[in-house]
């Protein structure tokens, strides 16, 4: 932590950014992430600070503890009969009150269920919902510690499989005691092509938010009903190259969708514990995924 803050967001150049979603999208490996990131040690920049600056920080600390008073948290297991069987998920709660609640799945990115979107699930259920964060990697044994090994595991698995994980999770909330019945998904990366995917596959979901996720094949577009918030990043240029298709699609067929490109920051620009993170554009894109399933999932 001490040397990732001796390094400024403004001393990086672009092309670092854009090699680490590279190497975390597994379009290159770690040896030629690290032979490429060399060469940008120049100006007191050295190769360890680099990586160690890159890499995640989940030993800064969760926005909400664990333990946390306001929410009740616990591991649950649901059956995913036509994905991975048996899965392992976060499930979390607000403490109080008695009415019963729009329930939300989180879903990860391409690493599994690590210490940060545990973190979101606990968020979601602070601003009133059930929240249920699965992890895709419970059939290989589960997220494994840290995101380099859990990218490797998840790249195991079949994206549609776990699709049907995510969507039995859908299934699994409809009958949870506190949840009223309304379910919404907000996903990212890999999460956010989830997220899409169930607003196709699911015909009773009521919102799905994509951060930063892939697309659906056009064919597909006139079988969502959901209502559709979609949160991209200016320099996503992968990511951002499949939507306009999408986009034309979606007025082709009169979907309610709104979309917002956040201006001058990165894929992954919600996620708190890598430098990829800008807190402007990531509070304002998380107060309009509160206000929107505020809006779509209660009674």
């Amino acid at each position: 932590m001490e040397e990732q803050n001796q390094i400024r967001k403004e001393q990086i150049p672009q092309e670092v950014f854009d090699l680490y979603d590279d190497y975390a999208h597994n379009r290159v490996d770690r040896r030629e992430f690290v032979q490429k990131l060399s060469l940008f040690t120049v100006g007191g920049l050295t190769l360890p600070s680099l990586l160690n600056y890159l890499m995640p920080d989940y030993q800064g600390g969760s926005r909400i503890a664990a333990d946390d008073k306001r929410i009740q948290s616990e591991y649950i297991e649901y059956e995913s009969p036509k994905g991975g069987g048996k899965i392992k998920a976060l499930r979390c709660v607000p403490s109080s009150g008695k009415r019963k609640l729009g329930g939300v799945v989180v879903v990860h990115e391409n690493r599994g269920l690590n210490p940060h979107i545990e973190d979101v699930a606990r968020r979601v259920a602070l601003a009133g919902f059930v929240a249920i964060a699965p992890d895709a990697l419970t059939p290989l044994g589960g997220y494994p510690g840290n995101d380099d090994e859990g990218r490797a595991l998840q790249s195991k698995r079949d994206r549609n499989e776990m699709l049907e994980d995510f969507i039995a999770a859908c299934e699994y909330l409809k009958t949870d005691q506190k949840c009223n019945g309304r379910i919404g998904v907000v996903g990212f990366c890999f999460g956010g092509w989830i997220a899409n995917m169930m607003a196709v596959r699911i015909p009773d979901l009521r919102a799905a938010v994509p951060f930063y996720g892939g697309q659906p094949a056009a064919e597909d577009v006139p079988k969502i009903k959901a209502r559709i918030l979609l949160q991209f990043a200016e320099l996503d240029t992968r990511v951002n190259e499949g939507w306009p298709a999408y986009e034309q699609a979606l007025k082709e067929h009169q979907k309610d969708y709104t979309a917002y490109m956040y201006p001058k920051v990165n894929h992954g620009f919600h996620n708190d514990t890598t430098p990829r993170y800008d807190k402007e554009a990531a509070e304002l894109a998380w107060k309009r995924t509160v206000d929107f399933f505020k809006k779509n999932l209660k009674d």
